[in-house]
């Protein structure tokens, strides 16, 4: 009696093993035929660092958004208050040295290249 069931046993999960394989292959045909559910669905350019219509700065330059893609960015997001850095000279106390203290506190353990030059850009 014990061995039966273990053999039954054994077949449900051989069985279960197998139904999920093939689940699995199907799900993948679904996605290369559909292409990838999760990709961006955008007849938007690429977003670069490089040529005419660049919306970034390269590390070079101090990384961040230039005011070309600051514009663009608030043209496709209705309502949006994103701003340029802040990288002159200002009066203590004032809206820009408010904001520049804030993000300087926020970066603080950003490491990449990016994130450095950024932060040398807001002059942190």
């Amino acid at each position: 009696m014990e061995r039966l069931r273990q053999k039954r046993c054994k077949e449900k999960r051989w069985s279960h093993g197998k139904q999920l394989r093939a689940n699995k292959k199907k799900k993948e045909m679904s996605y290369s035929q559909a292409g990838n559910p999760f990709q961006k669905k955008s007849n938007e350019p690429r977003k670069t660092t490089k040529g005419k219509g660049r919306n970034f700065r390269t590390v070079k330059e101090g990384a961040g958004m230039t005011k070309k893609g600051v514009a663009e960015y608030k043209r496709k997001n209705p309502g949006s208050k994103l701003k340029t850095a802040v990288t002159g000279k200002v009066k203590p106390g004032s809206k820009a040295a408010k904001r520049r203290k804030s993000f300087c506190a926020r970066s603080r353990k950003w490491k990449s290249k990016r994130g450095l030059a950024a932060r040398r850009r807001w002059k942190c």
